[in-house]
């Protein structure tokens, strides 16, 4: 591959990203949350408490960015932070009120991504999935 090509593959990967998230950011408005703020409460709802770092290391984000998104979801009843094994660490959580709206999220985003998607075929979006983690491993794995 040149270097224009993997030049021009990220510069459309980057931007795809992009256009995915303002589209989400879109659907998401309807509840009162954007793309970064249902990425942690997707995750949560997954995994279940998490603290902080797991969180931001999971997402692939930085510390701060995680610790404001998590300071707004909190003041908006998304999310509430507790006190871990030990005082430094925070173990993030869903409120009540949070899971209860999920699954409205949810189908909502659900539904977005169906209509995003839907030029694909099943086989591309199974090679899409593979290429996307190949590009996401390290040499040595």
């Amino acid at each position: 591959m040149t270097d224009n090509e993997t030049r021009e593959l990220f510069h459309l990967l980057n931007q795809r990203v992009r256009m995915i998230t303002k589209e989400m950011n879109t659907v998401l408005s309807d509840h009162g949350l954007y793309h970064s703020q249902w990425s942690i409460i997707f995750c949560l709802n997954q995994f279940g408490p998490m603290t902080q770092t797991a969180v931001w290391k999971y997402l692939n984000v930085e510390a701060p960015t995680v610790t404001r998104t998590l300071s707004r979801m909190e003041k908006n009843g998304w999310t509430i932070r507790k006190h871990g094994a030990d005082k430094r660490e925070r173990l993030i959580e869903l409120t009540e009120a949070a899971k209860e709206k999920f699954t409205a999220v949810n189908k909502a985003v659900a539904q977005a991504e169906k209509e995003m998607a839907q030029l694909l075929s099943s086989e591309e979006i199974q090679q899409l999935q593979h290429l996307l983690r190949k590009l996401a491993t390290t040499e040595g794995e």
